[in-house]
């Protein structure tokens, strides 16, 4: 399989990804028996409670500091000592001092909710090719309200993937008033390239939550999480009905993989110029939360 390349907003430059946990992935994926594994045991998310629970025992926290190194974290940026992690679950979902994070400041602007690898699509229902050619987004099937996906099939679809390697709590795009999040329930498949390129309907057949954001200039937004493989928990830590500020803290995924996906009214938003380039040549663009997304129309 190739690997997974990505254009860096923050060096310039197409980089390639290092993929925690590779090996796995492409037996379960590219195998016959992986296959096998995969239909009986790994898609349940039981397996991925188990892993989860492995990852929040005192033992797992020796993990911590190699995994540092490995992926070339900074700890410069933690809110709390690297050895004061009690788990590597607790690492994994770890919080940032507020200056690692900067939130664009301009009213205007719309931010990404999460540090990742982004796609930005302008109209959700023109979406043709993700990963490879010919792979389609089935909106009322994400949503779970062939309604509502009517109202957003021409609104702007962000995607925005985060590896393991990955800062782990999501945030707010916009200021708004958020309501209450409804759980859709769902097999946990890999989120990864890995899996995505074969099969893109796990995004809208795995466990996910949807949140309606109402805002003054960007109308309704959604906001959705969706877990994938030994992603034990997706953690709303806002509370509903009441203002948040853009780049507020909403929650965040416990071990593993995941993705947000924010969905703009139709007009609402025009992406940044990179997201559009890289989206349109099928490259994701690495953001970190708090950097511009798009900014309104």
């Amino acid at each position: 399989m190739e690997p997974i390349r990505y254009f860096n907003r923050h060096t310039g430059v197409i980089e390639t990804e290092q993929v925690y946990g590779e090996g796995f992935l492409r037996w379960a994926y590219g195998n016959p028996l992986g296959k096998l594994a995969l239909a009986a045991l790994i898609k349940r998310p039981l397996f991925s409670q188990w892993y989860g629970r492995r990852m929040s025992t005192p033992a797992s926290a020796a993990r911590i500091a190699p995994f540092i190194t490995r992926y070339g974290l900074d700890p410069a940026e933690f809110a709390d000592p690297a050895d004061s992690y009690a788990s590597f679950n607790a690492f994994f979902y770890r919080k940032l001092k507020p200056a690692a994070r900067p939130v664009d400041a301009d009213e205007a602007s719309v931010v990404f909710p999460a540090d990742g690898r982004h796609l930005g699509f302008e109209r959700a229902s023109d979406i043709s090719s993700v990963f490879v050619k010919g792979q389609r987004f089935d909106l009322p099937a994400l949503l779970g309200d062939a309604e509502l996906a009517a109202r957003y099939a021409h609104g702007t679809l962000v995607l925005s993937r985060l590896c393991p390697v990955d800062y782990h709590r999501f945030h707010f795009p916009v200021a708004g008033t958020p309501g209450e999040t409804r759980t859709i329930e769902g097999p946990l498949f890999s989120v990864s390239p890995i899996a995505l390129r074969q099969h893109l309907s796990y995004l809208w057949t795995n466990k996910r939550t949807l949140t309606h954001l109402e805002t003054q200039r960007f109308g309704t937004v959604l906001l959705l999480e969706i877990g994938a493989t030994c992603v034990g928990t997706i953690a709303q830590t806002f509370r509903a009905n009441n203002p948040v500020a853009k780049g507020e803290e909403k929650g965040y995924f416990a071990f593993g993989g995941s993705s947000t996906l924010t969905l703009f009214e139709p007009g609402a938003i025009r992406l940044a110029d990179d997201l559009r380039e890289q989206s349109a040549r099928q490259t994701e663009l690495y953001a970190r939360i708090g950097s511009r997304l798009g900014f309104a129309t």
